[in-house]
């Protein structure tokens, strides 16, 4: 029976392709998690060109392009490294229990 942590710790074939292939993931979690704050925070200017009235709209005194901006964009960030963070330490937990025999 190969043991695969010692696979990843004497960094053998098999050890680097299961290495390999966690890195492949998180890098694909990365890229799929960074497209949504970059299409929505890219769509606000389109938006606000498309529509020149809701620009020119002002909630609490303060206009909304500068609430999407200085506020909501701040929580999307938030939101996207929150779901970030769970779901790459959620790899890296599957990745131990692959190893772990």
């Amino acid at each position: 029976m190969v043991r695969t942590r010692v696979e990843v710790q004497q960094q053998t074939e098999v050890g680097d392709a299961m290495v390999r292939g966690l890195v492949r993931a998180q890098l694909g979690l990365a890229l799929r998690i960074a497209v949504v704050p970059v299409c929505l925070l890219g769509a606000i200017p389109i938006v606000l060109a498309l529509f020149p009235t809701l620009a020119d709209l002002a909630l609490w005194k303060v206009r909304v392009p500068w609430i999407l901006l200085g506020f909501a964009s701040y929580l999307l960030l938030l939101g996207c490294a929150w779901l970030y963070v769970r779901l790459a330490e959620r790899n890296e937990q599957d990745f131990t229990d692959l190893t772990d025999d």
